[in-house]
């Protein structure tokens, strides 16, 4: 049984966190742009909103202030990177529609106890500014630079880790990849290179001539929506609006621009900027509608479950070895997130032919969840005795079965035998750091709280079972965007909101 705790798409290596700069693009999943900023508010323009409200998500109001003060930030944003911004109205229903979700996704933290402390979002300050070989002031002085406030960047960037861990929880962990499938996808790419597993860190290599790894793919989006079990007359209207949307663009029109009036995608405000990631990456209707698109080029209508799609290739190459620190003008925050992205994710040497030795670790944990009525030091103190209870002899295992909250608990807490990165960062920097028998202190996971205990490590080669694991992983890949799209319609459709901007304007976009 797969243990929620493995993690073979790795979501929780800050991929989402690196696209956090300025205004986030969403690398694998869709993710909703920035939360709303604190910024002075600006006085509602409309009389149709005597009260000043701009909806409501549940209990939680929006006015029309903090939707204004977010579109002027917004409207500087895409100032500063050159997108067209659509008129005052347009803009002010697209941000709100992105506070919307931000709203609903909060709620759904508070609801199961997610709290981002300040220790996680330093660590991610950190990591950014790693990444981009860049110092933390470095950072600051660029975020500034930007027009945005550290404060609200860092509010910003925890709201991001925040959904990061959400959609880890309830996106990534409910997505089945069967036997079959990673067949069927090792049958359809037989004799194409894996990638290797992702080395220990180590001194970055001198910088490469020659490209590495697959082929990098840049996308942007126009989504025209289809919403569920729509009717046929409705299917076509929204064909209808696609192809129109399609011949302006054959006509020249500015994709950015387009897809910021026009997209029901939650990167609208971002010119339709998906991201950049190796192709086969991507879903698989995206990758063949742009198998052979250069750079510049636009799909025809690509139809999926949630609509119909147009998408562009803003960047298409192969990616190279990390070069030496710079020492000229910094890129734009965003371009240096996505590139240390894609870097992150396509800079793995091919997988050399013949055996690959791999140290795997047996192990055991308990898991406490954390939640509203379960706080942090409750499910550390829980674990404090638990540990307590087996160092004077009683059994992981039976402790295991009638504590843990992971699904390993009727087997013990046995997670069986764990290959490098098949758990998350944290769970396995505290594995690693055990010797056989060992149990570690409690330590805290995107999943709650553990007790880990070391049972045995042994060498194996690894090379049928990790082609298996890549072909898991790139599958995931695929399939967590529309996945993540779908646990925010059920998120949609369970709350109570009222979109009185979308009512003003009739229910058109």
């Amino acid at each position: 049984m797969m243990s929620g705790l493995r993690h073979p798409a790795r979501a929780l290596s800050l991929t989402i966190v690196l696209s956090a700069w300025v205004s986030a693009s969403a690398l694998a999943a869709g993710k909703p742009a920035n939360r709303p900023a604190q910024a002075a508010p600006a006085p509602a323009s409309s009389q149709q909103f005597v009260d000043g409200i701009a909806a409501i998500v549940d209990k939680e109001v929006i006015t029309l202030a903090q939707v204004d003060a977010k579109a002027v930030q917004v409207r500087r944003q895409m100032e500063q990177q050159r997108i067209p911004v659509p008129e005052a109205a347009v803009l002010r229903r697209q941000v709100l529609q992105q506070m919307i979700n931000a709203a609903l996704q909060d709620h759904e933290a508070q609801r199961v106890g997610i709290r981002v402390s300040d220790a996680q979002v330093d660590q991610a300050v950190q990591t950014i500014a790693q990444r981009n070989r860049i110092t933390v002031d470095q950072l600051r002085h660029e975020i500034a630079n930007s027009g945005m406030n550290w404060d609200d960047y860092r509010t910003d960037l925890r709201s991001q880790i925040q959904d990061d861990i959400l959609r880890q929880r309830f996106v990534e962990d409910r997505i089945t990849i069967s036997n079959s499938d990673v067949d069927a996808f090792l049958s359809m790419n037989a004799g194409q290179p894996m990638a290797a597993p992702a080395p220990a860190p180590a001194p970055e290599p001198e910088p490469a001539p020659a490209p590495t790894g697959p082929e990098l793919v840049e996308l942007a989006q126009i989504l025209i929506e289809v919403p569920d079990y729509a009717a046929e007359s409705t299917v076509q209207e929204k064909r209808k609006q696609a192809e129109a949307i399609l011949r302006k663009l054959k006509s020249g029109a500015d994709f950015a621009g387009v897809a910021a009036a026009s997209s029901n995608g939650p990167q609208a405000l971002e010119g339709g900027n998906m991201g950049i990631r190796p192709l086969h990456d991507w879903p698989d209707l995206f990758a063949q509608a742009v198998a052979n698109t250069p750079p510049g080029g636009v799909s025809g209508i690509v139809q999926s479950g949630r609509g119909f799609h147009i998408l562009k290739v803003l960047r298409r190459g192969y990616a190279q070895r990390p070069a030496p620190k710079s020492s000229g003008a910094a890129k734009p925050a965003q371009a240096q997130a996505q590139q240390a992205q894609a870097q992150a994710q396509a800079s793995r040497a091919p997988t050399p032919s013949g055996p690959m030795m791999v140290t795997q670790t047996h192990a055991r944990h308990i898991l406490i969840k954390t939640s509203k009525v379960m706080s942090d030091d409750k499910a550390r103190a829980i674990l404090e005795g638990l540990r307590t209870r087996i160092e004077h002899g009683e059994s992981f295992t039976e402790l295991a079965k009638r504590y843990s909250e992971d699904a390993s608990a009727p087997q013990g807490g046995d997670l069986g035998w764990l290959n490098p990165g098949e758990t998350v960062p944290a769970f396995e920097q505290a594995m690693n750091a055990l010797k056989d028998g060992q149990i570690s202190e409690p330590i805290k996971s995107p999943f709650g709280w553990h007790l880990i205990q070391v049972e045995g490590r042994q060498t194996k080669n690894m090379e049928q079972e990790f082609r298996r694991m890549q072909a898991r992983r790139e599958l995931m890949q695929r399939r967590i965007g529309p996945a993540y799209e779908d646990w925010l319609d059920q998120l949609r459709g369970q709350a109570y909101i009222d979109n009185r901007l979308e009512k003003a304007a009739g229910g058109s976009r």
